[in-house]
């Protein structure tokens, strides 16, 4: 099917139709999995393991990263996201075989692969974006992270039905969302292939042509230089980084502080309900913003709002409502920060050069957040829960401050340019 087949609205609503699907059933199955990544961790490796397993999945969102941006720079969204999907599925599959065999390492692998649905669905909203005019561009991004609500919230409920499913099998109840997750990923594969035609990518690349100043190999090299290049794209893909590990470093602790002040499973789950609300239910709330303020002031504004959320949760204490509200507004800001960055990354750089800063863009991200995670833990245990949240709000702090004189210095350098 050709370009000049489908008028360009009817194709932006073909593209985002597709992708909004994939979304869905690739959310159900990243939430019925992930969820679940430490319980069968634990039931593997054991409790002191299970952490690790939970870590796998995160190591493999940037892993998959890596291969898959010279893979859409050359030969399009439909079959990296098709593929990414598919090592997702394979990796849920692979988790199923290592529970049944009982096998720690085998599990490890098959959770890596499984962040390869993780990389899809990052990747499909900067798809979205491939074929919409710039002063909507935000909007398209946030539709798509919006999607992400419906699999976080179905995909966890999922997980009690999809346990008894395969326990008649000889599998382990806690391998189950795991074979769900297989057969969702799948889907999202099947459908991408199948619907994502022609290629949003390519299609923006015939609109727009332009000479590729980066080079085309398409690598996460090249993709950084054209960030470089650029320092609205440098401002961009830092917040992604910083926004995204704000959020996890804060989300990652909070439970288990919670659980220390008294808290139970069943008001631990309401609380990450909320945060997962505020993460994905408002964001075309935030891409609406983004484009009508501009990207830098919705960044300012994840900011303050993930500022305020540390300070919250650092003050909590044993008032489990105020650490709900902590979480919601967590939430809020990751998803204005997502949303901004996102569409500043896509419009200060190169067609040609997008989908390479794009996929660097995530392998940052996921990167970041792992490390967060990880020295939140050690800066938890060494000197407390509200010190890990001081420490998130410093960096936030230092971030808004490099951010403004980064804008101004751009806002200068365009103005001696028309000068």
């Amino acid at each position: 099917m050709t370009t000049a087949a489908i008028p360009l609205p009817a194709l932006r609503r073909r593209t985002t139709a597709v992708l909004l699907a994939s979304q869905v059933l690739g959310g159900i199955g990243i939430g019925i999995g992930i969820a679940f990544a430490t319980v069968v961790g634990a039931r593997v490796g054991g409790d002191a393991l299970g952490g690790l397993a939970a870590t796998a999945t995160v190591v493999g969102t940037a892993v998959v990263a890596v291969p898959l941006t010279p893979l859409m720079s050359a030969r399009g969204r439909r079959p990296g996201l098709a593929l990414a999907y598919l090592a997702g599925a394979a990796g849920a599959a692979l988790t199923v075989v290592a529970a049944v065999v009982s096998n720690y390492p085998l599990l490890l692998i098959g959770l890596t692969a499984f962040g390869g649905s993780s990389t899809a669905s990052f990747q499909a909203r900067f798809a979205a974006a491939d074929l919409t005019p710039p002063d909507r561009r935000a909007r398209a991004i946030s539709l798509l992270v919006w999607a992400t609500t419906i699999g976080a919230v179905l995909g966890p409920s999922l997980a009690a039905p999809a346990s008894r499913s395969v326990t008649a099998w000889g599998i382990p109840a806690a391998a189950g969302p795991f074979a769900w997750a297989c057969a969702a990923f799948a889907a999202a594969a099947v459908i991408i292939a199948a619907g994502l035609r022609p290629d949003p990518l390519l299609t923006a690349r015939t609109l727009a042509p332009e000479t590729p100043t980066t080079g085309r190999s398409g690598s996460v090299w090249s993709g950084f230089r054209a960030v470089r290049a650029t320092p609205l794209g440098r401002i961009a893909l830092t917040a992604v980084a910083v926004v995204h590990t704000a959020m996890a470093s804060v989300m990652s602790m909070t439970p288990l502080e919670m659980s220390h002040h008294g808290a139970g499973m069943n008001l631990i789950g309401l609380v990450v309900s909320a945060h997962v609300l505020g993460m994905y239910a408002f964001s075309p709330a935030m891409g609406w913003l983004a484009d009508r303020v501009g990207r830098i002031t919705a960044i300012c504004l994840s900011v303050a709002l993930l500022a305020v959320a540390a300070l919250l949760a650092a003050t909590a204490g044993t008032s489990h409502t105020q650490s709900m509200a902590a979480l919601f507004v967590l939430g809020l800001g990751w998803s204005a920060g997502l949303v901004a960055g996102s569409a500043l990354l896509t419009d200060s750089v190169p067609a040609a050069a997008r989908a390479a800063a794009q996929g660097l863009s995530d392998l940052v991200m996921s990167s970041a957040a792992a490390l967060g995670t990880a020295v939140a833990g050690v800066v938890v245990a060494q000197a407390g829960y509200a010190w890990l949240n001081a420490a998130v709000v410093l960096a936030l702090l230092c971030f808004a401050a490099l951010t403004l004189r980064g804008r101004t210095a751009h806002a200068t350098n365009a103005d001696r340019a028309l000068g």
